[in-house]
């Protein structure tokens, strides 16, 4: 039986958090046993904010690092680099003619970037949910994993392939669906006291998987609570049920219990249970952090990674740009 064909991007404007890791790595590396897999290192999308050359070479094979000590298998899925697949811009630009000048203005994600103060808004930004969509039909892949700022970019592509294929009458393009994880997605709350941990959030927000221990430290150890319980059982303000909630994650269940009871006792030491945090989660991400730091130190695998995942991308792109030339009429010989 054909395996369901999953894909998901991320761009390489930031290190990977605890956040990255239980909503979506997590979740990947459990989906490369059971569907054919695409993940990939969206360069092409960073550049619409003009990234530092060195610093997208850098941050690129960072995350394919990251990926890899995390438990994603290169032989299992396919890891690639999005500029390293030609046929991505090529069908971008097919895919240009089957969008809409005013349906790409009113894009969420496009208006907020447009009413940013000094803001420049570059062809790219308003064409981003195009290239996404070409990213994922390029592959023709039925399931995308998205959050909810994604959503509306995903209802676009549907909407792209199947202008497509009304015109030129043939099901090249599957319709494809949000990847649904039921009760297994997990939102990580940030240490700011409210919504989600982020790397576009703030540096005091997130955990880095990558980051040295005093670092993460530091930031658990400032992260924001209040004055304590006065009553028992008193239900939790958010900013402490986010560090309970962070706790559940990393910890042992009798540690989170512990702290629970204390906080249900009126007798919660916040600090000793922040300590005990920024213990655990260096215990979690420290063999992560390690043999990340091993990978981006060998060059020579990497680069065969890339190659590897390259390789096998293309394949699946050319034959779909064959199905796609036939269709418009671009075949020739």
């Amino acid at each position: 039986m054909k395996k369901e064909i999953v894909l998901s991007g991320t761009r390489p404007t930031g290190k990977a958090h605890l956040g990255t890791y239980f909503g979506a790595i997590s979740n990947f590396v459990k989906l490369q046993d059971t569907h054919e897999c695409f993940f990939f290192i969206a360069d092409y999308h960073s550049l619409t904010t003009h990234p530092d050359a060195e610093l997208l070479q850098k941050l690129t094979r960072e995350t394919i690092a990251t990926y890899i000590a995390c438990g994603l298998d290169p032989d299992k899925a396919t890891l690639y680099v999005q500029s390293d697949l030609p046929q991505i811009p090529e069908l971008y630009l097919i895919l240009n003619m089957f969008a809409y000048k005013g349906e790409l203005e009113k894009t969420t994600t496009f208006k907020d970037k447009v009413r940013k103060p000094g803001q420049t808004v570059n062809a790219g930004l308003l064409t981003y949910p195009v290239l996404m969509a070409a990213d994922i039909l390029i592959h023709r892949a039925d399931k995308v994993p998205v959050g909810k700022d994604q959503e509306q970019h995903l209802e676009m592509t549907r909407n792209f392939a199947n202008r497509f294929n009304n015109v030129y009458k043939k099901e090249v393009f599957p319709e494809p669906e949000a990847f649904n994880y039921g009760n297994a997605l997990v939102k990580i709350p940030g240490l700011d006291g409210s919504g989600k941990m982020g790397k576009s959030e703030g540096e005091g927000n997130a955990v880095f998987l990558l980051d040295e221990e005093k670092v993460n430290s530091k930031k658990i150890m400032r992260a924001k609570t209040d004055s304590g319980p006065t009553e028992m059982n008193q239900e939790k303000p958010l900013e402490i049920q986010n560090l309970f909630y962070l706790m559940s994650t990393v910890s042992d269940a009798s540690t989170v219990e512990k702290f629970e009871s204390d906080y249900n006792n009126c007798a919660i030491r916040y600090g000793d249970m922040k300590k005990q945090l920024a213990a655990d989660v260096e215990a979690f991400v420290a063999p992560i952090r390690s043999k990340a730091q091993e990978l981006i130190a060998d060059e020579a695998y990497l680069n065969k990674v890339m190659k590897q995942g390259a390789e096998k991308a293309r394949a699946s792109a050319d034959a779909t740009m064959k199905e796609v030339k036939s269709a418009i009429g671009l075949s020739y010989y």
